[in-house]
């Protein structure tokens, strides 16, 4: 999926942005939220 696809048409997104890299979305799993560029991860 492409980066432009994750914004909405007014420039919003609905994805968690990455607290350590700000740049990054986090990866939603099952069990955690994951950051594939740094390796951050958030439980659930």
């Amino acid at each position: 999926m492409a980066r432009n696809e994750y914004y909405n048409d007014d420039g919003t997104t609905d994805k968690e942005q990455c607290t350590r890299c700000g740049d990054a979305f986090l990866a939603d799993h099952d069990d955690r939220l994951h950051c594939g560029r740094c390796g951050y991860t958030e439980w659930k």
